[in-house]
């Protein structure tokens, strides 16, 4: 009975360090996302299958997951040549559509821009879309930047936010 019992306590010590005991821990990322390029101002990259991302006319804001108002760069024939972008190839992994995606750059655990895309995307379905990026975000100064869901809109109107959102960086919102 005790042999069995520590092997239990040594499962739920393990479950606490790696957090995979709390529900926020277990809640699942609903998009897998397998490509987060950053590219730099004057910098030509052309990605086969990639295309530009939604944009509305005018001016794209949003209130973000953190809560403040941001400000999305437009991608256009002279952005996508010259100036800074993103490019972001990922799936929706749950069976339910997603129509509204925020997605955050983060180099050093830190938020440095932020992204949205709008559309139908369906299960298993993959995208690949770039964005346009404020210039300012580079240099990023590290090698392995990387693109988190912060926050999901389904086609039904739930949302999933990110239970462990990154550090925002308050340089973004100026």
């Amino acid at each position: 009975m005790l042999r069995s019992f520590s092997a239990l306590s040594a499962v739920a010590a393990f479950a606490l360090l790696v957090g995979a005991a709390t529900p926020a821990a277990m809640a699942k990322t609903p998009v897998h996302v397998m490509k987060c390029d950053p590219i730099a101002p004057r910098t030509t990259v052309n990605y086969a299958g990639f295309t530009p991302a939604f944009y509305p006319p005018g001016p794209y804001y949003w209130n973000d997951p953190y809560g403040y108002r941001y400000r999305q760069y437009p991608l256009s024939a002279m952005t996508s040549t010259t100036g800074a972008q993103l490019a972001i190839h990922y799936v929706n992994v749950t069976p339910a559509p997603i129509k509204q995606i925020d997605f955050g750059l983060v180099a050093k655990g830190i938020l440095v821009a932020e992204v949205r895309d709008v559309g139908t995307f369906s299960h298993g379905a993959e995208i690949k879309h770039t964005f346009g990026l404020n210039p300012n975000v580079f240099p990023i100064s590290t090698g392995l930047p990387e693109c988190v869901p912060l926050r999901v809109t389904y086609a039904n109107g739930t949302v999933w936010h990110n239970p462990r959102l990154p550090h925002a960086n308050p340089g973004l919102y100026t």
